[in-house]
């Protein structure tokens, strides 16, 4: 081969070698553009306005008067295939809407929704915002990671489960939801702790946890120094989900993982006040909502569905939930039944401070 032909081939090979470079180059580029394109867009997810805690407000002259109050929702499982579940949150934003005591604050403590995806949400964004409603903190129940469960056609399939779904977009949907940076959070009302633990995983990611709340050291050691921050006695009101096993017990599905840590952590604070929810109970039917421990410990009841000692939603017409309110030396805690408007006899509790 001459020099020249040489020299020839030498710039041909290069041509060919860059065109190549570029045709792998917009391979990729197409490769990475198609991924992005397949994600769920997050920008069009439903979200409430930033939430602004309540001004603090004066001790009160009278000793009689409480502090500050607030209203714990759980179970809304809204859904836009159960008109009633809708209902029923209207009939509770109606009573708060025209309720003769103050509410400082609204706390839901899981199962927003039915399963968790962005029409649940919308739904719940548009009940949301249709009132004037004081600050709303929310923690994860494992309804609100139920959207792996749905296929493509809308149809809950536990054949295809996941159904091109995660858990990390469950927890991501309900954080841009609530403009949270995490599942678990924090609040105060009036100088006192509102602290909302959350489920961190569901079956996608922990197939052995089932229905229960798995809650990682990374969320405990977190709640560790919350209540760390507190120790002059105050009351300390803590929310959860799913409830707490027997003593001795370290949960399972249905309740909360891992138990004894939890119960651990809160042995040194007097005055702590839990709330969980998941059970559904009606207030009226005998089931036990209070439990004292080393801690007072309340189940309360469901918005959306309120269940018998069967777990039947025989009382198709009630929607319950609880109202606290804080004094100087006390607590009390009041079912209140939304679609009457009605306090529930059934439940209501005094505690003393000590």
């Amino acid at each position: 081969m001459s020099r020249r032909a040489f020299i020839r081939w030498m710039l041909g090979l290069l041509v060919l070698i860059g065109a190549a470079f570029t045709g792998l180059f917009k391979l990729l580029q197409r490769s990475e553009d198609t991924q992005l394109a397949a994600q769920p867009s997050t920008d069009s997810e439903p979200r409430l306005a930033k939430q602004e805690p309540p001004e603090a407000k004066p001790e009160p002259a009278n000793d009689k008067d409480p502090l500050f109050s607030f209203m714990i929702l759980s179970d809304l499982h809204i859904s836009v295939y159960d008109p009633n579940t809708i209902k029923h949150m209207k009939e509770a934003l109606e009573d708060m809407k025209q309720f003769e005591s103050p509410i400082e604050a609204l706390i839901i403590t899981g199962d927003l929704t039915d399963f968790g995806g962005a029409d649940g949400y919308k739904e719940l964004q548009k009940l949301l915002s249709a009132y004037k409603l004081p600050p709303i903190y929310a923690n994860m129940g494992n309804h609100d990671y139920y959207d792996i469960w749905v296929d493509k056609k809308g149809a809950f399939n536990k054949e295809t489960m996941p159904n091109g779904k995660t858990d990390w977009q469950a927890r991501e949907r309900f954080q841009k939801f609530f403009n949270l940076d995490s599942i678990y959070n924090a609040a105060q009302i009036n100088g006192f702790p509102i602290i909302l633990l959350s489920q961190e995983a569901y079956v996608q990611e922990k197939p052995e946890v089932g229905e229960g709340a798995w809650y990682s050291d990374q969320q405990l050691d977190w709640f560790k120094n919350q209540l760390a921050q507190h120790k002059d006695g105050k009351p300390i009101f803590v929310m959860t989900h799913q409830p707490l096993p027997p003593i001795g017990s370290d949960g399972g599905s249905h309740q909360l993982i891992p138990a004894k840590k939890f119960r651990e952590i809160l042995k040194p604070y007097k005055n702590v006040f839990v709330f969980c929810g998941h059970r559904h109970q009606d207030f009226q039917n005998g089931a036990e909502h209070y439990v004292k421990e080393t801690f007072h410990y309340f189940h309360n009841s469901s918005v959306g569905r309120v269940l018998n000692r069967n777990y039947e939603n025989a009382g198709k017409e009630k929607s319950q939930g609880l109202y606290v309110q804080v004094y100087k030396d006390r607590v009390t805690v009041r079912g209140r039944e939304f679609s009457k408007r009605a306090w529930l006899k059934e439940a209501d509790w005094s505690l003393k401070l000590t």
